[in-house]
């Protein structure tokens, strides 16, 4: 008896983004430009608390979510610097920024992953840190905001490397969400390893993130900008950048 074979449907391909003029790139480019600089200035006051918590409390998820921050906050600074001057229309530059805005998920995963592995061999039972609480509060709540809008300027421009720094904006909710777990379990439970066993898989979320953006899904053949700017490198059949000036 022939196995019986269950019929497969296709995936729909996906959509390009509409054409647009330079002046509507433009506007849309600034868009993205000034939420990197308010997602630079929380992560700014989000790793200065962080860090300050987690000291008093001798917390190293703190700590390390307060490092996250400055990471995140790295990734911010690209995007501007990408959507700055001539850089706007720049084929070139909007690959280097993709490329620096992935090794920031690769700078994060082993570190997350390092101290994570750490904390559970030790077994550190840090203080309970009440300002860590409302800090991972509001991280969970405006991150989501800013990765969201992020992404869907990202598609607007084909912008791979505005949409790497959007995912960046969601996995530093996912850390808050991982933090406020550890924090609430260790002050109301005592399940300190709570925090350090969540890390572990947002290390590994971070991984994946890195790579899609390393790759630059969405980048070059998605561009809505093809026939509007000069092109200053050259694409593969795939969409991904065959060479950098």
């Amino acid at each position: 008896m022939s196995p019986v074979e269950l019929p497969v449907v296709a995936p729909a391909p996906s959509a390009s983004p509409p054409p647009l003029d330079r002046e509507h790139y433009a506007a849309v480019a600034h868009k993205v430009k000034l939420l990197s600089w308010l997602s630079l200035a929380w992560m700014t006051i989000e790793g200065a608390v962080a860090i300050t918590a987690g000291v008093i409390a001798s917390s190293i998820a703190l700590v390390g979510f307060g490092l996250d921050s400055v990471i995140v906050g790295v990734a911010s600074v690209i995007i501007v610097w990408r959507f700055t001057g001539d850089r706007v229309f720049s084929h070139a530059a909007e690959q280097r920024a993709q490329k620096l805005v992935a090794i920031q998920f690769f700078l994060l995963a082993p570190y997350v992953a390092i101290e994570s592995v750490r904390v559970l061999i030790d077994g550190e039972h840090p203080s309970v840190s009440f300002l860590g609480i409302g800090l991972s509060i509001g991280s969970l709540v405006f991150m989501p905001m800013l990765g969201i809008a992020k992404e869907r300027l990202a598609d607007q421009i084909g912008s791979a490397a505005t949409k790497g720094e959007g995912r960046q904006n969601m996995l530093c909710a996912y850390l808050a969400a991982a933090l406020l777990v550890g924090l609430l379990g260790n002050a109301f439970l005592g399940a300190w390893w709570l925090d350090p066993a969540v890390g572990l898989l947002i290390a590994a979320v971070a991984v994946r993130e890195g790579v899609e953006a390393w790759r630059g899904e969405g980048c070059c053949v998605a561009s809505p900008l093809d026939s509007a700017v000069e092109r200053d490198d050259c694409c593969d059949d795939d969409g991904r950048a065959t060479h950098l000036r």
